[in-house]
């Protein structure tokens, strides 16, 4: 596995992330758990060193999670998304971040 800066960060990604988009169970038809648990520790067993999840995607926050807590001895940096305090989304245009 090759390895790049993440931006400023400091912190050294895998240029080959794990997308976990579509492996919570309970928010997709077909996801079985244990076979996205076996995919998260494969790729980890790789060289996956980055994890993109997200609230919306299902489960899979609390699947990735439970791998990255598993694997203390290797370093896993989870990307993950956070929608708007408001529920809208996307928000509309103008609106101030803040």
């Amino acid at each position: 596995m090759r390895y790049r800066p993440l931006g400023r960060s400091g912190l050294e990604v895998s240029e080959i992330g794990f997308g976990a988009w579509g492996i919570g169970g309970s928010g997709w038809i077909g996801a079985d758990d244990e076979e996205s648990t076996r995919a998260l520790h494969r790729a980890i067993d790789l060289g996956v060193n980055f994890i993109d999840t997200a609230r919306g995607y299902g489960d899979s926050e609390r699947l990735v999670g439970a791998v990255a807590r598993s694997r203390p001895d290797v370093p896993v940096h989870v990307a993950t998304k956070v929608p708007p305090a408001n529920g809208v989304w996307p928000a509309p245009g103008g609106l101030d971040p803040d």
